[in-house]
């Protein structure tokens, strides 16, 4: 065989060898170096070959075990735990990121509202205050900081409509 004939088989049977590889390893790049291996086999043991079948079969072949090859090879597993480990980061970072950005929209809601709603609800939700703490240190019943936590909330319900803060949602 030729290289004539190579280039020929090649312009034939790659793409449909790219997506049988691609079917095995979810990933293009390297179903394509795959599919580039198994020519380069067949072109250096094409003598191993001797016509005993269709040449589309025995590439199939070639890139199933090449590709199964792959799955189980370290370069495989060790892409794979990269991959996990950068998308744990990216969503970490996104957690945070949106976290910080809820926080800075719920602040700004908060400073909106009313002084005697404001300060209770920045004394219990970002001091982490008790209700008991909370009503000693602003000299009033317990229960009025309940009812004026209770409006707090339904007001910044109000300030906040069209967003679903989870915070607000639960509760």
């Amino acid at each position: 065989m030729n290289i004539n004939d190579l280039k020929e088989l090649m312009l034939q049977y790659t793409d449909s060898l790219i997506r049988l590889a691609y079917c095995y390893v979810k990933d293009l790049q390297a179903a394509e170096d795959i599919v580039q291996e198994v020519f380069i086999k067949f072109y250096h043991n094409q003598n191993n070959y001797e016509d005993h079948g269709e040449v589309k079969a025995y590439l199939t072949q070639m890139t199933v075990n090449k590709s199964k090859d792959y799955l189980k090879s370290w370069t495989y597993r060790k892409i794979q735990l990269q991959n996990k480990l950068f998308s744990l980061a990216v969503k970490r970072n996104l957690d945070e990121l949106v976290r910080k950005d809820e926080q800075a929209i719920i602040g700004e809601a908060i400073l909106n509202l009313p002084i005697k709603h404001r300060e209770v609800l920045t004394y219990f939700y970002f001091n982490e205050m008790t209700i008991a703490e909370v009503a000693h240190i602003l000299s009033i019943p317990e229960s009025t900081v309940k009812t004026r936590l209770r409006r707090g909330r339904e007001l910044l319900r109000n300030q906040l409509t069209g967003l679903e803060w989870e915070v607000l949602l639960n509760e």
